[in-house]
């Protein structure tokens, strides 16, 4: 009688739940301190000395964290934005149209940046903005704007491709057959469908912007310090509990965004 082989999964691999956990514990212990010294009353950034929210106190009333925050949230939201569009308009020229030579071309280079070492996209756009500010004399924040949303595009454009790609195309079809026009198609049909994805790679795109330094730190000018520059100028000094508690906050942030990522991203029965 013939038996029936179950798909591999290598969940089912012997000691995968031992390396799953090490892993787990490798990556996430290191910022049990960080989030536990946060709560402390002392000054003392490894001496415990009791339970307090004096630092989360601290940072919320001190002007140079609120500024560096403010920018932070207004550059990664534009950044976003920005690239989630233009993430958008290249998954859909290289999913819903017929096979063109160049296409994996396309997808290589968008790609790309998460293959490049970031140092090296950074002084790449450190010497290019140069270049222009030499030119034009400007030193605005168009630069720092357009270096992270240069940087967050590939971010936004996976989970949009994945989700295109995972769509069925019935709907679509249906609508061209009873003569709605590519654009009404598109409004009525696909963008509803695929606004889950474009909601996750928005968000995805937000929380690289937000949490960047090393592009931050060569293309920024002086003055446009953004939160992880301002924590990182902080760390050359002198370091506090102050830090730990901006680090747990933007560590909150990055969680639960992450989470509705997951939840935005996967697929229902």
């Amino acid at each position: 009688m013939a038996t029936s082989s179950r798909p591999f999964s290598i969940e089912r691999m012997p000691g995968f739940s031992l390396l799953a956990l090490t892993c787990f514990f490798a990556l996430y212990m290191p910022l049990a301190p960080l989030v536990v010294y946060s709560f402390n009353a002392g000054d003392n950034i490894a001496l415990w000395e009791g339970l307090s929210l004096r630092w989360y106190v601290a940072a919320w009333e001190n002007d140079l964290v609120q500024s560096a925050a403010i920018r932070s949230v207004v550059v990664a939201v534009i950044a976003s934005v920005v690239a989630t569009s233009l993430a958008t308009m290249v998954a859909l020229g290289t999913t819903r149209t017929r096979p063109y030579r160049g296409q994996t071309s396309i997808y290589a280079m968008v790609n790309q940046p998460l293959m490049v070492p970031e140092i090296v996209t950074a002084v790449a756009l450190l010497i290019f903005f140069a270049l222009i500010k030499e030119s034009t004399g400007y030193h605005g924040y168009a630069y720092l704007i357009s270096a992270h949303t240069a940087f967050c595009i590939p971010f936004a454009y996976l989970p949009i491709r994945a989700r295109l790609e995972g769509m069925d195309r019935v709907l679509e079809t249906a609508a061209a057959d009873l003569y709605a026009t590519p654009w009404r198609s598109f409004t009525r049909v696909t963008l509803p469908l695929l606004l889950p994805g474009i909601l996750a790679g928005a968000m995805l795109a937000f929380v690289i912007s937000l949490d960047d330094v090393v592009i931050t730190e060569f293309v920024k000018s002086a003055g446009q310090d953004t939160l992880p520059t301002y924590m990182l100028g902080q760390l050359r000094r002198t370091i506090t509990p102050e830090i730990n508690a901006i680090s747990t906050v933007l560590l909150g942030v990055s969680v639960v965004m992450v989470t509705i990522i997951f939840f935005l991203s996967r697929k229902k029965a």
